[in-house]
């Protein structure tokens, strides 16, 4: 099974946490053993497992990835003035891979999904959820 989910992000750098989309994905796909992949489709944004207690956690990863990879010093800030937001991503990847246990996602208590935006804020952000049933 595959589905996209579309999300909007209001801001230029931002994680935007989609775990309930993909839970509602795993939930109508009935599946109770396998797994989900979380792919977001575009080079300037990434998916993350990161904590979701508070906002502190996500706001320090924006802050990080401002120090480690500036914007306006990059070879391809030339052509569209997003070379940090490519290098961000990159670092980042595109994509997660959660197992699916008892039908619902393996995710610890302080673990969500999280789309990394780098290159906002985009009225779309397509996210492709791949399921994998492996019950026998």
């Amino acid at each position: 099974m595959q589905q996209i989910i579309t999300v909007s992000t209001p801001n230029h750098n931002i994680l935007v946490d989609i775990t309930r989309n993909v839970e509602q994905v795993v939930m109508q796909a009935k599946i109770k053993c396998g797994i989900v992949n979380v792919y977001v489709q575009g080079a300037t944004a990434g998916i993350m497992i990161q904590e979701n207690w508070d906002d502190s956690v996500q706001n320090d990863v924006i802050s990080l990835m401002k120090k480690l990879i500036p914007a306006g010093v990059w070879e391809h800030d030339a052509q569209d003035n997003n070379g940090d937001s490519h290098l961000k991503a990159g670092i980042v990847g595109p994509s997660e891979t959660i197992p699916i246990i008892n039908g619902k996602m393996g995710l610890s208590t302080w673990q969500n999904i999280f789309l990394c935006e780098f290159d906002g804020p985009r009225d779309e952000r397509n996210i492709v959820v791949t399921l994998i049933n492996s019950e026998i």
